[in-house]
């Protein structure tokens, strides 16, 4: 699985038959079948092109992709979210972030044992304490779907945008984001537990926030641009 999860970082259009052969390269010996309840274990098929793209639920409403084209230039004007895999020598956890695509900033963040849409809630009501944005945009995954997730956006008038089915490039700043967070932090920490795992991205995010520097907002940091200390 971490295999997997590196070789989707570095390629997230790669659909199951392309990880299959990559892996298979690599010396594994796996077939289709395999990799697909892989990858819907560790949550990626949504990005990946191909004949099943999507973690969804057909019974939820899907929304159209509001962000085409459009002018970000200015905080809490979009949110996005997303989930990963977390992988500890205990068990594997899933980490959802809400992030603010102006600067980068990430205004909360949740760990789970399950992917159940519970820990994606508590992270977008945590983050509504320090705002709210006009849009707010994740892909079509069940637990963002969920009329108790798209509940809460409604009750605070924020209009809802989704990925188009496959297409990771829509929510590329959290993907960006992932890929530091598990080569900065994740990878080379190797956590032992869900409670190592917890501290160690703490204390990556306040790091990330507060003192990582990035070259699109001027080397200067999310929180500087966020709270407004940097023009």
């Amino acid at each position: 699985m971490r295999v997997l999860d590196e070789q989707y970082l570095r390629c997230p259009f790669y659909g199951r038959a392309k990880h299959t052969e990559e892996l298979r390269k690599k010396g594994y010996v796996v077939n289709h079948k395999r990799v697909w309840r892989l990858m819907k274990k560790l949550g990626i098929i949504a990005r990946a092109p191909g004949p099943h793209t999507s973690l969804g639920n057909k019974k939820h409403e899907k929304y159209p992709y509001l962000l085409k084209g459009l002018d970000i230039n200015k905080t809490n004007q979009v949110w996005a979210t997303d989930i990963t895999w977390i992988p500890t020598v205990l068990g594997s956890l899933y980490l959802v972030a809400v992030l603010d695509l102006y600067s980068r900033f990430i205004i909360s963040w949740r760990l789970s044992s399950s992917m159940e849409a519970d820990f994606c809630i508590e992270a977008l009501e945590d983050a509504l304490k320090f705002g709210k944005p006009e849009i707010f945009n994740s892909d079509q995954g069940s637990q963002f779907t969920a009329d108790s997730f798209t509940g809460v956006l409604k009750k605070n008038k924020i209009q809802i945008s989704m990925d188009g089915k496959g297409r990771y490039v829509d929510n590329i700043f959290v993907e960006r984001f992932w890929r530091s967070l598990k080569y900065e932090e994740v990878y080379p920490r190797e956590y032992e537990s869900g409670e190592e795992a917890y501290h160690g991205i703490s204390e990556y995010m306040d790091f990330y926030n507060e003192e990582r520097k990035h070259q699109g907002l001027g080397y200067s940091t999310p929180a500087e641009v966020y709270y407004g200390k940097v023009i």
